[in-house]
C-alpha cells in the first residue's frame, strides 16, 4: 500500500483521503476528522455529507450540499469541519462523467481556488479517484493529500512494502515477527490492509501482546486461501518436506486445481529458483542469506551480466524476492538434483498433456525426484 503526500502552504484548510485501498482510505479519514474537529463543539464541530451516491443526480446533490456547508460559518462563531465522506462520483465511471456531476465538481474547485472562511476546515474522502481529472489536480494544488492505493501483487516489489506495512503494524501491537513467520504472513494476506488487520488482531486475541509470532501460529490461525496453499507447498518443497508436500498436492487437486496448474505454478517455479538461486550464490561467492533482503542487496550490487538471465516480470523487473527466499534454503540441495528436477518437471509436463496417467502420480513422482533422494 504505497502511501504519498503532498503538502501546501496555500491552502492548509482542506484535506483529501483518496485511493484504491478501500480499508485504509476510511480508517485513516476518520482518524483525521476526530483530529480535525474542534473540541468542545459538540455535534456542530462536524458537518458530515455522505458521498456515496446511487446516480449522477444525487452526485451533483452531495457536491452542491459540500458547497453550502463550506460557506456557511459555523454556529456561535467557533469553528467547524464539513467531511465530504466516501465520495464515488471521482472516478472515470458513467456517474463521474456526467455532465451535471462535472459541473458540480468544477463550481467546488472555483470555491476552493478562490478559498472560504478561516472558521471552516474540508476533509474530502475517496477510494476512486481519476487523477487525470481538473478537479484532482486542484486538490493537489490546494490540500494536503495523502494517498493510499491497494498493492498489487502481480507489480515486482509488493512483498517488500506488505511486509513493511505488517511489520509496522504488528510493531504497534507488540507483536514480533520473526522471519518465516512474517513471510508466511504476507504470502496468505496478499498485501490486503484489511485482511492484515483483521488477522493481526486474531493473533493480538490468541497470543496478547509482547510475545513472539512464528510460523506454526500464523498456520493455525490464518485462512490458508489458493494462494497460502501454493506458497506453504513451495516453502515444503524447498524444506525438503516430502509428505507436507504430497499433502499439499493432494489438497490441491482436491480444491479442483489442475495438475498442470500446480506444476507450474508451484513445483517448476521452486525448483527453478533454487536453481537459480544456488547458482548465483556459487558464480558469485554470496553467503546464504540470514533474510530475504540481505540476498536482495547482494544481488543488486552484482554487474548487469550477472542478471541478464534471470526470469522477468511484466514490468521487465528481476523477480527478487522470490528467489531470495529460495536462496534461504538452497544449501539444502545439489546442483545436479536440481537440474534433473526440472527435467522431471518437463517430463510431467509431457505426460499430463499427452497421457491418461493419474495426475497425482505423475506429481509424485516430481516430488519425489526432488525431495526423496539427496543422492540423485
Amino acid at each position: 500500500m504505497p502511501k504519498t503526500k503532498s503538502k501546501t502552504a496555500a491552502s492548509p484548510k482542506v484535506y483529501a483521503v483518496v485511493g484504491s485501498d478501500e480499508a485504509e482510505v476510511k480508517h485513516v479519514a476518520a482518524e483525521l476528522a476526530e483530529k480535525l474537529t474542534p473540541s468542545g463543539a459538540g455535534d456542530f464541530g462536524l458537518e458530515m455529507i455522505d458521498g456515496a451516491a446511487d446516480n449522477a443526480e444525487q452526485a451533483a446533490a452531495r457536491i452542491s450540499s459540500t458547497i453550502e456547508a463550506l460557506q456557511t460559518l459555523p454556529f456561535f462563531g467557533s469553528t467547524k469541519v464539513v467531511w465530504l465522506k466516501n465520495a464515488n462520483f471521482l472516478g472515470d465511471d458513467q456517474k463521474a462523467r456526467s455532465m451535471a456531476v462535472q459541473s458540480a465538481l468544477e463550481q467546488l474547485s472555483e470555491l476552493l481556488e478562490a478559498g472560504f472562511g478561516s472558521e471552516v476546515t474540508f476533509l474530502l474522502s475517496a477510494t476512486e479517484v481519476d487523477k487525470r481529472r481538473s478537479f484532482y489536480r486542484t486538490l493537489v494544488k490546494r490540500a494536503e493529500v495523502q494517498v493510499f492505493d491497494r498493492l498489487d501483487s502481480g507489480r515486482a516489489g509488493w512483498e517488500e512494502a506488505a511486509c513493511e506495512i505488517v511489520r509496522s503494524r504488528a510493531k504497534k501491537r507488540k507483536l514480533p515477527f520473526d522471519d518465516e513467520a512474517l513471510d508466511l504472513f504476507v504470502l496468505l494476506t496478499g498485501g490486503d490492509t484489511r485482511q492484515i488487520d483483521n488477522e493481526l488482531e486474531k493473533i493480538e486475541t490468541f497470543l496478547g501482546k509482547d510475545r513472539a509470532v512464528n510460523v506454526e501460529i500464523v498456520r493455525e490461525l490464518v485462512p490458508l486461501s489458493r494462494a497460502g496453499i501454493i506458497f506453504e507447498l513451495s516453502n515444503a518443497l524447498a524444506a525438503r518436506d516430502l509428505e507436507l508436500a504430497l499433502t499439499l498436492v493432494r489438497r490441491l487437486l482436491d480444491q479442483g486445481e489442475t495438475a498442470i496448474g500446480i506444476l507450474l505454478a508451484a513445483i517448476v517455479p521452486t525448483i527453478r529458483n533454487l536453481l537459480l538461486a544456488k547458482d548465483l550464490m556459487e558464480q558469485h561467492g554470496i553467503r546464504r542469506p540470514h533474510s530475504p533482503f540481505q540476498f536482495i542487496a547482494a544481488m543488486n550490487r552484482l554487474p548487469a551480466k550477472a542478471t541478464e538471465h534471470l526470469p522477468r516480470k511484466k514490468d521487465g523487473s528481476i523477480n527478487a524476492y522470490g528467489l531470495a527466499i529460495a536462496a534461504q534454503r538452497a544449501n539444502q540441495f545439489d546442483t545436479n538434483q536440481l537440474i534433473g528436477a526440472m527435467r522431471a518437471c518437463l517430463a510431467a509436463n509431457v505426460k499430463l498433456v499427452t497421457t491418461q496417467l493419474d495426475h497425482e502420480l505423475v506429481l509424485t513422482e516430481v516430488v519425489v525426484k526432488l525431495l526423496g533422494d539427496k543422492n540423485l
